[in-house]
């Protein structure tokens, strides 16, 4: 029965169609070369001298936070150290990027506030005419049509493009936009630079307008400094020049009103900080169902989340502005049409390399230490730490023992070693193929300890064939058909080969959980091949015998096929269950 519906043509053929799928998608990305590690290729490497005298505590946390920047997933084969008592060394492989400064040294010090005025609050008048009448005088103002507003006076709109809107819910709330951003704008840039001393945002404000000091800033504080702002802020806002780029960060006291900027040049006057970055208890990126751009998704805490929804529930409606500040730049200024009480969900003109990086740092949260960004962070390009011919050496070693193992499959097992061949070149291709793949999708890097997990894996697939082979003769020997022999030898040799491979797997997970650095990429590569090893012996290895055992030179045990009398040790061949 089982012979009747064994179908092996149409289960190769769809095989080979996902393979050629992944293939596919390899053009697609247009990459025919895997990422190499340091070890092979080289890469950047960038040292960070910490401000001050950092405690050996606050140097280990730093260590691990940027390390889960840079090397979050253990495939990157990215190296994070520390040296002395302040300095800290990343290693990442790959061309030189500037940008991999500002992602690894990004503090990430994420805060929430209200816009008092955009540009200029003596400008705010002529736009008041938009507002409920019981809205204050903002330059930040939209119309009540959702179009991004032009403040009055000549002055430029607001230079970010995100919306923020519910996340989660029945209902999405549309929020309007903030104006159009420059091609160059990017919400994990970097601040600008510090105020000039005249124009600190940082000074204290008039005691009668002033939050409490000690940063708990409720809502309502927030919104009476939005409506009201004292002329001293208003006089420091219009002082104030926005620096640039590559400059230190600006002051960020959260108990404070702040006057900055964003990465267009708007400048902004926000009310003290009503939600802090540690009240951020998940940041994800990705294209959202039925979406077409990426977004970064951001959940709080349960106070984060009621600060949140009240916030929004003040100015909803109102056309007010509601900030996202991160190390003291406006990243998101957005209005609310209604009270926001899910998660939060940041929309622009990001793309994935910047709402990962977005996400990655409000995720794995601020760094204990601060850097210098003028004179404490230099990088440099660095080369492949291992020669070419230690590479050469281990690709080498491992086609030898390929070799080899082909080499045996086939004197030992003749026809069917032809069978062996097949499934290690199949095997090689689909690996190299997920390679690939994954080196343009998760940032897979290759390294010589990854090339040996690879390698080892191939006497694992050995093993399967040999179990399978050994299944069949067993089988045959018994009296049986080829036939029956491949249905009854699969059923025995199945179960013994997920075992093995189970193992195999178990070990890699296990490694790859508890190890770090080049542990954690020799236990993924292993991993991937071993499961790779699994889909070939069910998918390929499996049918293709059954394929053969149709033709009369298997199944009536010719000399060469590996089956024969001689071979077998048996008087002769048993076929279609007569001798």
């Amino acid at each position: 029965m089982a012979r009747k519906n064994a179908r092996p043509g149409r289960t190769l053929a769809v095989f080979f169609l996902v393979l050629a799928v992944v293939y596919g998608l390899v053009a697609l990305g247009g990459k025919w070369k895997p990422e190499l590690g340091l070890d092979l290729q080289g890469g950047t490497r960038i040292m960070m001298i910490a401000n001050g005298h950092p405690t050996s505590e606050a140097m280990k946390q730093a260590r691990s936070i940027i390390d889960e920047r840079v090397n979050g997933s253990g495939v990157t084969a990215a190296k994070v150290t520390t040296q002395g008592s302040n300095e800290i060394i990343v290693d990442i492989p790959g061309q030189s990027r500037d940008d991999l400064v500002n992602e690894v040294s990004q503090t990430a010090q994420l805060r929430f506030r209200l816009v008092a005025c955009q540009q200029s609050c003596s400008t705010s008048s002529s736009t008041s005419s938009v507002l409920p009448s019981t809205a204050p005088s903002s330059g930040a103002s939209a119309p009540a049509s959702g179009a991004a507003s032009a403040p009055a006076s000549g002055a430029p709109r607001a230079g970010l493009a995100y919306d923020l809107k519910q996340a989660k819910g029945k209902k999405k709330h549309k929020k309007h936009k903030a104006g159009t951003p420059s091609s160059s704008a990017s919400p994990s840039a970097t601040a600008s630079a510090a105020p000039s001393t005249a124009a600190s945002p940082s000074a204290t404000p008039s005691t009668s307008t002033s939050p409490d000091q000690k940063g708990d800033v409720s809502v309502d504080q927030a919104v009476q400094f939005m409506n009201n702002p004292p002329a001293d802020w208003s006089a420091k806002l219009d002082a104030y020049t926005c620096p640039a780029k590559g400059s230190a960060n600006v002051e960020d006291n959260p108990s404070q009103p702040l006057v900055t900027c964003d990465s267009s040049g708007v400048k902004y006057l926000l009310s003290p900080a009503i939600i802090e970055g540690t009240q951020v208890s998940d940041a994800n990126s990705g294209i959202p169902q039925n979406g077409v751009g990426y977004v970064v998704t951001l959940d709080f805490h349960s106070a984060g989340r009621k600060a949140f929804a009240d916030a929004t529930g003040a100015i909803a409606g109102t056309n007010q502005l509601f900030a996202i500040v991160l190390d003291g730049d406006v990243i998101s200024a957005a209005t609310a049409d209604s009270r926001i009480n899910g998660s939060a969900q940041i929309s622009g003109n990001f793309t994935q390399a910047s709402a990962a990086a977005l996400a990655n740092n409000l995720k794995f949260g601020a760094l204990p230490v601060s850097f210098d960004k003028k004179n404490g962070i230099s990088h440099s390009t660095i080369g492949p730490s291992l020669a070419g011919n230690q590479l050469s050496a281990g690709l080498w070693a491992g086609g030898i023992g390929l070799l080899l193992v082909m080499l045996y499959c086939l004197l030992y097992y003749r026809g069917l070693g032809l069978v062996v061949v097949g499934s290690l070149v199949v095997a090689g291709v689909t690996v190299y193929g997920m390679v690939l793949l994954l080196s343009k999708t998760a940032d897979f890097t290759l390294d010589l300890p990854g090339i040996a997990g690879l390698i080892v894996a191939v006497g694992i697939t050995a093993d399967s064939f040999i179990v399978y082979f050994e299944r069949i003769r067993d089988e045959m020997r018994d009296g049986k058909s080829m036939r029956v022999a491949v249905e009854a030898g699969w059923r025995r040799a199945r179960n013994t080969c997920l075992a093995a491979d189970g193992v195999s797997l178990l070990a890699a997970l296990i490694l790859y959980i508890f190890g770090a650095g080049d542990v954690r990429g020799f236990a993924f590569a292993l991993g991937l091949s071993t499961a790779i090893d699994l889909v070939i012996f069910f998918f390929f290895t499996h049918p293709t015998i059954q394929w053969l055992s149709h033709y009369k030179f298997f199944n009536r045990g010719h000399r060469l096929s590996g089956l024969d009398a001689e071979a077998l040790g048996v008087d002769r061949i048993t076929v279609g269950g007569r001798a």
